[in-house]
Formats: C-alpha cells, sequence, structure tokens
C-alpha cells in the first residue's frame, strides 16, 4: 500500500462512549428528547447537523442552531475524555514505524477541525500526517466516498494504492464505495456488523495486532 488513511474517533482512540454520552446529555437535557443509549448508537457517523437531522427531523433546527449545538456537544465531549485522551495501544509505534518507511498519511474524518485539532495537538502526532480532511472538507458524509477519495487525491495515490482504518460499518462502507480495502478496529462495533462489506480485510481490537503489524 501506498498510503493509510485514518479515520479518528473510535479509530485512533477510543472515544465513542464519551461522544455518546455527550450527545445522550444533548438530545436529552437540552433538547428535551427521550432518547436511548442504543437509540442513539446507531447514529454516531456523519456530521453533527446530520445527526440532529436524523434525531428530530428537518425541520427542527436552523442552521446556524445546529452549527450552536454542535460546538456545545464537542466542548462536553472534550471537557470529560481529556484526561482519558491516549491513542489505542500500538498505535504511537505503527505510525512511527509507518513514517519512517514513508508511507504517505491522512485523516478522513468526520469530526469538525475543533475535534482534529484536539486530538492531534494534545497528543503531539500532527506531523505524521501530510493531508487531513474533515467535515468541513467535504459536501457529502460517511458512507459517502467523498471523504477518502479526497484524502486519497491529496496524498496522490489511487484509492485501489489506499488501505483505510475504520471503526465503523458507516466507514467501512464510506471506504468499499472508494473502491479502498479496509483494516476495523472493534472499539465500538462487532465483526458481525460489517459482514455485508467485501472490502473488509481484517478485525483487530488495537493496533498491537500481529495482521496490523505486518503491514509493515
Amino acid at each position: 500500500m501506498k498510503a493509510f488513511i485514518f479515520d479518528l474517533n473510535g479509530t485512533m482512540i477510543h472515544d465513542m462512549e464519551y461522544h455518546t454520552r455527550a450527545w445522550q446529555h444533548v438530545l436529552n437535557h437540552d433538547l428535551g428528547g427521550n432518547f436511548s443509549w442504543d437509540e442513539i448508537k446507531p447514529q454516531m457517523y456523519g456530521k453533527n447537523q446530520e445527526l440532529l437531522v436524523r434525531m428530530f427531523g428537518a425541520d427542527r433546527f436552523t442552521a446556524a442552531e445546529m452549527d450552536t449545538l454542535s460546538v456545545e456537544k464537542e466542548k462536553r465531549y472534550q471537557a470529560e475524555f481529556l484526561p482519558h485522551l491516549a491513542l489505542l495501544p500500538g498505535l504511537a509505534e505503527f505510525l512511527e514505524r509507518a513514517h519512517q518507511r514513508g508511507i504517505a498519511m491522512a485523516i478522513g474524518s468526520a469530526a469538525i477541525p475543533f475535534n482534529i485539532n484536539f486530538v492531534l495537538d494534545n497528543l503531539n502526532i500532527r506531523h505524521y500526517f501530510q493531508q487531513i480532511v474533515s467535515a468541513d472538507d467535504v459536501t457529502l458524509s460517511k458512507p459517502h466516498p467523498e471523504t477518502f477519495l479526497k484524502a486519497a487525491a491529496q496524498l496522490g495515490a489511487e484509492p485501489s494504492e489506499c488501505l483505510v482504518f475504520e471503526d465503523v460499518p458507516k466507514g467501512a462502507e464510506a471506504a468499499n464505495n472508494a473502491g479502498m480495502q479496509a483494516v476495523v478496529l472493534t472499539t465500538t462495533h462487532e465483526a458481525h456488523e460489517f459482514t455485508h462489506l467485501p472490502n473488509v480485510l481484517h478485525f483487530a481490537p488495537d493496533f498491537n495486532d500481529e495482521f496490523i503489524k505486518s503491514l509493515l
């Protein structure tokens, strides 16, 4: 492979519980909803504004209101998660080895820059990534392939030369739609949830996995 493209949340860091918890507070406490954890978890993909539309309908909020709610949700998430912020086991070493071997790397995430910067700068890993594609850089979110296709183009790689690291079915589906193979980190979803996707090469709990190590 010429390039690696990483999703962020749930793939590089184990934080999806904190995102779900923050959304549950906003949706129920701030907005008067009555959503269970199991109702919110399947909606944890795409842009924040898209999640709000899926949960409340297209006419509930203005674009400005959704932007404000998105920022408030992320502030709550960051405050709760910061004491636990860490890369998945083995990822620091994997990034360094890939960097030493000249493999181009990008982040392709539905997170807003505010959250991506929170991770990259607090963990001091920005220098590993030549390109970053965030929610603000695309028109269509995963499972549409735009995020990964844009990252590949910016890295100067063909889709077939890219390997995607993901943690959710919609993300792996986006990789499939982009013509890319994927490795799935099982931080938030189980292997049986990906059986409909032919592009998943392997499932791993973290980057200490022997298959992942063999990629380098």
